[in-house]
């Protein structure tokens, strides 16, 4: 019979796909898990139970999370529902605008931001200029161009033939052309422009000339049109990049590309090619290349439906861009996802909804890249509809189209890529990072909130409270009406409540409460590797013991096979370091009984829904396999 002892250190393999069960001599195998589920990654190794979600605020229905910094002290959260932004500074809502976007709209938006202003597009809706002029004072208005982009969406050989050189004349085309949507549009004709003051029919217009006169009236094929307009649709999406503004697709050009003058930004005069006038091209290859995205980085990105692109030139200019195809992962075409910067890489949704990679340059290749991230945990990559990066804790967020979050530990360094899956009794919608902040909106009950994680709170859509003396009554729950509730009082599990009328009844009193939803923590190894030169060994397994070694941790629930056992810290030695009252640091030894005979179960199982922290640094299993 032979013994043997197993120390694992480390889960920064994170969470693996079933499909790895086989496949123990993977190096990911070693510092895998089978399940991990409302728990992170630490960078260095370890697990540790998530911290719960603050309630904020209701919201009246589907929601885009927008980060919004003006300065370091500064920052703001913009959330944009049908019809309406609310801003808010931390959790206090500071001003609530009308805009012109609908529901309907709301994954489609894209936005970009320099200073004081917020640029924000939609292919069905006029672009949108939203400043900040003071905390509390903000405006949404669309903005407008000193020199709007020109196309020429109609055959060449279609002609136009201006009725005079100046003042309001008619245009008579040879083919169908003007549509109502056309009314107050500025066409060029040979470079000058004339506005469109009415539509009589497809053929026949009437315009002011408001840059004269025309050189003639004859017919002419030399005419072009907006090319975003209410006929043609509007942008889609849009970038700052070597002091320009770039804008990525529309409606009807969706793999087009304009770049305005260079510190001119709402300039897109092509002029005569000087290096400092705007560029203009398409996006042309063997297939279609809807632009999705665009990112400033060492060179501006362009992310498509079908591949992703490098667009170089140092500087950009009309004589020295370049365009290079580097992948084709391609990006989502059903809802708008912004890539994110991580350490220098982009991270980018696939167009399969199916994978999340990372786009990043090689020196010694000179080009980019697109690592797969989710290739050992694809089961948890399933539709994403929003990212956001946690620089403090080197969290990458990913909410799921089923209501799910991916979090994935991120340390390029150090090679760690742990992917684990948060689940709340709700949905997960929208995601917004501000400075180590990572803000959510959650449908639960049928009804949109605004949420945040919170490190002090360990259960979700939850409020604090705090009294001079011990008291009864707690109110201001209006949001979990109905609700079967975990309540903290006192700092200690008091248990479960239902609110009603509002509030929850306590007994005894406390002094500080915390009132919130539970969540279960699950952290599940994988199958022991029984594996030899000549195959994989059988059971019968006996797990002798397991040693679990313990950072701040208030409450452990570890299942031995016999269902999960709640370990009494309390009555626990001497911790081996100093530990914050009532949570205990160092190593817990448990014994267990029995043989196994299912090789692919696992030989424990920490589950536990008491709402206290706990951080797992290691674990030491000794077990005996028949020979």
């Amino acid at each position: 019979m032979a013994q043997s002892r197993t120390l694992k250190t480390s889960f920064t393999a994170g969470e693996l796909a079933p499909e790895l069960l086989g496949r123990p001599d993977l190096r990911a195998w070693a510092n895998g898990a089978r399940r991990l589920r409302n728990v992170f990654i630490q960078p260095t190794g370890g697990v540790t139970r998530r911290p719960g979600l603050r309630h904020v605020a209701m919201l009246p229905g589907p929601a885009r999370l927008i980060p919004f910094e003006f300065n370091t002290e500064q920052t703001y959260l913009l959330v944009l529902t049908a019809g309406a932004m609310r801003v808010f500074v931390g959790d206090a809502e500071v001003a609530q605008l009308a805009g012109p976007w609908t529901e309907a709209m709301l994954p489609q938006l894209a936005w970009t931001q320099s200073a004081d202003t917020l640029l924000l597009v939609h292919p069905e809706m006029p672009p949108q200029r939203i400043t900040r002029t003071g905390h509390a004072d903000w405006q949404v208005a669309p903005w407008s161009f000193l020199r709007e982009p020109s196309f020429r969406f109609a055959p060449p050989e279609v002609t136009l033939t201006p009725g005079g050189t100046s003042g309001v004349i008619t245009l008579l085309a040879s083919a169908p052309v003007f549509q109502p949507g056309h009314a107050g549009q500025p066409f060029r004709i040979a470079g000058r422009r004339v506005r469109i003051s009415g539509v009589g029919s497809p053929v026949a217009a009437t315009a002011v000339v408001e840059e004269g006169p025309l050189e003639s009236a004859a017919p002419t094929t030399m005419w072009e049109e907006p090319a975003f307009s209410p006929v043609r649709g509007w942008p889609v999406t849009l970038c700052f990049h070597q002091d320009r503004l770039v804008i990525g697709g529309s409606r009807d050009l969706p793999n087009r590309l304009w770049l305005s003058r260079s510190g001119d930004l709402f300039n897109f005069d092509l002029g005569t090619g000087l290096d400092d006038e705007a560029i203009e091209f398409g996006l042309v290859s063997d297939q279609v290349n809807a632009i999705r995205g665009l990112f400033s980085g060492q060179h501006l990105q362009v992310f498509t439906s079908g591949a992703e692109w490098m667009v170089s030139g140092m500087p950009l200019t009309p004589g020295s861009i370049q365009l290079h195809r580097q992948t084709r992962i391609g990006s989502p075409v059903a809802r708008m996802v912004p890539p994110v910067d991580v350490d220098g890489a982009t991270i980018f949704v696939a167009r399969s909804g199916r994978s999340v990679h990372e786009f990043v340059y090689t020196d010694l290749q000179q080009a980019y890249q697109a690592n797969d991230l989710a290739l050992v945990a694809r089961h948890l990559v399933r539709d994403p509809v929003a990212l956001c990066y946690d620089q403090v804790r080197r969290l990458l967020h990913v909410a799921m189209a089923d209501g799910s979050l991916a979090t994935l530990t991120l340390y390029r360094a150090e090679e760690v890529t742990a992917w684990t899956r948060q689940e709340t009794d709700g949905a997960f919608r929208a995601l917004a990072e501000i400075e180590g902040q990572v803000w959510a909106a959650v449908e639960r009950d049928g009804t949109m909130r605004l949420e945040r994680f919170d490190e002090a709170l360990a259960t979700d859509a939850a409020l604090t409270g705090a009294a001079a003396a011990p008291r009864e009554r707690w109110s201001g729950l209006s949001h979990l009406e109905g609700r079967e509730v975990t309540v903290v009082a006192d700092g200690a599990p008091h248990g479960g409540a239902t609110v009603s009328g509002g509030a929850v009844t306590l007994d005894p009193p406390a002094r500080e409460v915390q009132v919130g939803l539970g969540f279960r923590h699950v952290v599940e190894p994988l199958p022991p590797d029984l594996a030899t030169a000549i195959g994989v060994r059988a059971a019968p397994l006996r797990l002798v013991s397991v040693t679990f070694r313990l950072l701040e941790t208030g409450s452990l629930a570890v299942d031995l096979g016999h269902g999960p056992n709640p370990v009494p810290f309390r009555r626990l030695d001497t911790p081996l370091l100093d530990s914050a009252p009532g949570r205990f640091t160092g190593d817990v030894r448990l014994r267990a009984l029995g043989w196994r005979r299912d090789a692919l179960a696992s030989l424990w199982r920490i589950e536990d829904a008491t709402p206290l922290p706990m951080t797992l640094l290691s674990v030491t299993t000794e077990t005996r396999i028949t020979d």
